[in-house]
């Protein structure tokens, strides 16, 4: 070049005095540790984008219900309306004016969709499958007066709705969830599904509702609906309260049963079998060889888990003392060597729930991992081709029969 024009600067020669291969004029490129990036990610980032992932799958899954049973709605009640008239046409003549542009954006989207075989489901290859939750609002709303006869408020309609729009914001964009915005959506889901009249199966507001991700994978786990490493842990998600608060039917296996008698008060036994819940209970025989085993095996000084289960007993006799039907109150004792414990509970108007906890030899009932277990008919397939059976809470409902019919009563 002529020393006026304009020269790049020379590539990077490493070390001075070191020859390069890089020709005259060249411009050096910044290798990764020049810039600075790290592309490695630690266990604590792993563990974040997995969570994120977690709480994306399932507002996702709740969004997805919720737009599947609000297109079926719209279906219903439009496609009458304007499919005699427009035939296949009928979303978009339903969209009318002020629809145009995302109608027409949808049908373009249609037909992509078909000339790349995204179609995966016949069922899917029309306009409405198409739709985002906001079109599908939309539409109800600009034609309230159709779908009036069917729904008491419009508002609840779109409070609903608009709660979940910051959801599906953050979940269309793959961006972080936090648990407070994912239990606003799961709420505000679980009403507007109600609302849309998605009958039986329907998540509410019982004592252990149903989600909808167990309705999904739930059969992967029998009826197992919660695993907790504790009995605290338990009491934090499941309160006694919400779990014996609205029995109909308690029948109770254990040592002491101290999940029911230290942390449900007796004025509240008394007035949930006055109600009409029917109450049977199975202590081990606190004068059994099994309690002695259970006290070494603990740790404990002699005759102190005896004592223990002997007060639990008498407590509850004293329950049972004040009620006008002593025979809906049922205590009996066991002399096997105990292998569980476990509180089967039958609600009123819902489905029937189980905690069950095992004993380990070393870890006192407080300490021990807790299963949940939900009843009320749940079957689980074992593999294809076989006949179904009943899950883990048939099983322990079964067993507590068994030693029930081998134990005595309480005077």
């Amino acid at each position: 070049m002529s020393s006026g024009g304009f020269e790049l600067p020379p590539g990077d020669a490493g070390h001075e005095g070191e020859p390069t291969d890089a020709p005259p004029g060249a411009v050096s490129l910044a290798q990764p540790m020049e810039i600075g990036a790290e592309l490695e990610w630690s266990a604590e980032a792993w563990s974040e984008v997995r969570t994120r992932a977690q709480r994306a799958g399932r507002a996702y899954i709740w969004l997805n219900l919720v737009e599947q049973r609000l297109r079926a709605v719209v279906a219903a009640v439009l496609r009458p309306i304007y499919e005699p008239v427009h035939g296949d046409d009928w979303v978009v003549a339903a969209a009318g004016p002020a629809g145009q542009e995302w109608v027409q954006r949808a049908v373009a989207v249609r037909e992509v969709s078909r000339r790349k075989g995204y179609l995966l489901d016949p069922a899917d290859d029309n306009v409405l499958s198409f739709l985002t939750l906001p079109q599908l609002r939309e539409l109800m709303v600009q034609h309230w007066p159709c779908f009036e006869p069917y729904f008491d408020d419009r508002r609840d309609v779109e409070l609903a709705l608009d709660e979940l729009e910051v959801t599906r914001n953050v979940v269309s964009r793959n961006r972080a969830l936090n648990e407070a915005v994912l239990a606003q959506a799961e709420r505000a889901s679980a009403r507007l599904l109600d609302i849309l009249g998605s009958g039986a199966g329907v998540p509410s507001a019982d004592r252990l509702p149903v989600d909808a991700v167990e309705e999904l994978v739930g059969d992967r786990y029998a009826d197992v609906v919660s695993v907790h490493p504790d009995r605290v842990r338990l009491q934090r998600q499941l309160p006694a309260e919400d779990l014996f608060g609205g029995a109909r039917r308690l029948d109770a296996i254990g040592i002491g049963l101290n999940l029911l008698v230290q942390n449900f008060s007796g004025r509240r036994l008394v007035r949930l079998a006055e109600s009409g819940c029917r109450v049977r209970l199975l202590f081990i025989n606190p004068a059994s060889s099994a309690v002695k085993r259970r006290e070494r095996e603990l740790g404990l000084k002699k005759g102190e888990l005896s004592r223990s289960v002997e007060m639990n007993i008498l407590h509850m006799r004293r329950v049972r003392s004040r009620l006008r039907d002593p025979g809906a109150f049922e205590i009996q004792v066991f002399d096997e060597t105990p292998r569980f414990t476990a509180y089967l509970v039958d609600g009123d108007g819902a489905d029937a729930v189980g905690v069950v906890q095992p004993y380990l030899r070393r870890a006192r009932g407080m300490e021990a991992p807790v299963l949940v277990l939900r009843g009320g008919g749940r079957r689980t397939v074992v593999r294809a081709g076989q006949d179904s059976e009943s899950g883990l809470f048939e099983t322990y409902r079964e067993e507590f029969e068994s030693v029930w019919t081998d134990s005595r009563p309480v005077s």
